[in-house]
């Protein structure tokens, strides 16, 4: 195998005419890599993955090949999967207004282009779920907030409504099956590529804890911040601790880091009814 890439959470290896995606313990925020691993990361990221694969395939199409057929030393946190040729976006779709969202929309009434209702406080039920696309910025340096028309140059007008269309089919359904297990689905951001045959299909990680926000439905309340089964966990600690959110970034607490492990495997319990380990 050869090592194609490394980022900031996942490996990608080449082997012949596929790819081995290798999912990592470690955590980034602020698309800075943090130097304390969280333990089993990679395997549940993995495993909520092809979860989701699985339960959305008849939706879009995916890029697993194997779970199984991987290197004896990935085993559990690696897929071995088709090549695609990744479209320059990333495709984000929101049904509640939190984080930079909320942020942009507090500055400008709108999310990515999309104009808003007035008046909506953090954490509020849109009236339907929007796609807010961002800039794929390389490691080390942070994604931005593009419209639909800046999609539309990226890849021209009907790729882009595409993109738009799949991304929210995707979050719809994940949000109706997530709901009717106890979980808000907040936002979630996908990657789309071209396969080999021309189809756009949906790679790399699928509605996990680091690509998206779950939130308890029992203790869901619009105009605060929510208790979340995902990383926004480790964000909070990064933003109290008053690091400067740049590179290095600090050790985690072991409290912190036992605290974010907890919450990825609450969420892939509830999602997928399976105990972990």
């Amino acid at each position: 195998m050869e090592l194609l890439h490394s980022g900031k959470v996942r490996d990608v290896y080449a082997d012949g005419g596929d790819l081995i995606l290798v999912a990592s313990d470690r955590i980034s925020v602020y698309d800075v890599v943090l130097p304390t691993p969280i333990p089993d990361k990679g395997k549940l990221l993995t495993a909520l993955s092809l979860w989701w694969f699985d339960q959305l395939a008849e939706l879009v199409p995916n890029h697993v090949l194997s779970a199984t057929d991987v290197p004896p030393e990935f085993a559990g946190r690696a897929i071995r999967c088709r090549r695609l040729d990744m479209v320059p976006v990333e495709c984000v779709a929101r049904g509640y207004l939190t984080g930079g969202g909320f942020a942009e929309y507090q500055r400008t009434g709108a999310v990515s282009g999309v104009e808003l209702p007035r008046g909506l406080v953090e954490a509020a039920a849109l009236p339907e779920p929007v796609f807010t696309p961002s800039t794929k910025a390389p490691v080390g340096e942070h994604d931005q907030p593009i419209t639909f028309g800046g999609v539309v140059d990226r890849v021209g007008a009907e790729t882009a409504e595409r993109l738009r269309r799949i991304t929210l089919d995707v979050y719809r359904r994940g949000a109706e099956l997530a709901a009717g297990r106890g979980i808000l689905i907040a936002d979630t951001k996908i990657e789309l590529g071209w396969a080999a045959d021309g189809t756009l299909t949906v790679g790399d990680e699928l509605l996990t804890s680091d690509s998206s926000r779950f939130w308890p439905v029992e203790s869901y309340q619009p105009g605060r911040a929510q208790f979340s089964y995902d990383k926004q966990y480790v964000r909070d600690w990064a933003t109290r601790s008053g690091w400067d959110k740049q590179s290095p970034a600090p050790e985690l607490p072991g409290e912190v880091v036992d605290a974010t492990r907890v919450r990825y495997v609450d969420v892939y319990e509830k999602l997928t009814g399976k105990r972990w380990g």
